[in-house]
């Protein structure tokens, strides 16, 4: 599970701190929001395995925010685990009951926290999501974000890469650019269809000359991710 992005949602640095340095030291990849709004750009942009969230947030509830990411499809199957002071078993129900997948009460030692994380992520990632997906020697390797071509490894934003990681595993169809938002970026957040194309062109570049005819445009429907020549 090392590799992970987590994102940690507190209104208090010093917490943020100390859990991104447990983290850090355990192998995960950390990033930081003091507020709802912040942590719901940070999740379309990052798309992070896994939320720590606090109960208590400035304006938005981080209850209310576990509600929303759990009703949107783009964010539904981000697992969540609530960070509260609240003991009381009602609250506890409740943090539940929208759909975190665990709850960890202040003061808790970092030790625990990431045995906790481990737990979540584990029954979070279904069987055989994390084998590396290999066509003709591009390898995407969900694992720990990387993605190699003929054994060297690729650099790309993590937009390129999930729309790369969307391609390789629905292979040989033609996917319109609102599909393509809808798939990749989720189907609330209101981006253009023309960013769909620069994203594109991003991500060729990335794959370079050996393996950017992977990614075909079919003129007058989309794209299309194939071995096969167009």
């Amino acid at each position: 599970m090392a590799g992970k992005t987590v994102l940690i949602v507190d209104d208090e640095a010093p917490i943020r701190e100390m859990i991104a340095v447990a983290l850090e030291m355990a192998d995960y990849h950390c990033l930081e929001a003091s507020d709802a709004r912040e942590a719901h750009s940070m999740i379309i942009d990052h798309a992070p395995d896994l939320i720590l969230l606090d109960w208590m947030l400035p304006g938005t509830s981080g209850i209310e925010l576990a509600r929303r990411l759990k009703k949107d499809e783009g964010t539904s199957e981000i697992p969540i685990i609530m960070l509260t002071a609240k003991t009381e078993e009602d609250n506890k129900i409740q943090g539940l009951e929208v759909g975190a997948d665990d709850y960890i009460a202040k003061p808790f030692s970092p030790r625990e926290l990431v045995a906790r994380l481990k737990a979540v992520l584990r029954r979070a990632t279904p069987q055989g999501k994390e084998t590396p997906i290999n066509i003709d020697n591009l390898i995407l390797d969900p694992a720990d974000h990387r993605v190699t071509s003929d054994s060297h490894p690729l650099a790309m934003g993590p937009t390129e890469y999930r729309l790369l990681q969307f391609f390789m595993t629905h292979q040989d169809r033609v996917y319109t650019r609102t599909q393509l938002l809808d798939h990749v970026w989720g189907g609330n957040v209101y981006v253009e269809e023309r960013t769909v194309d620069v994203h594109i062109r991003r991500l060729r570049k990335a794959l370079g000359s050996r393996h950017e005819y992977l990614i075909q445009t079919v003129r007058g429907a989309g794209y299309r991710f194939s071995t096969k020549v167009a």
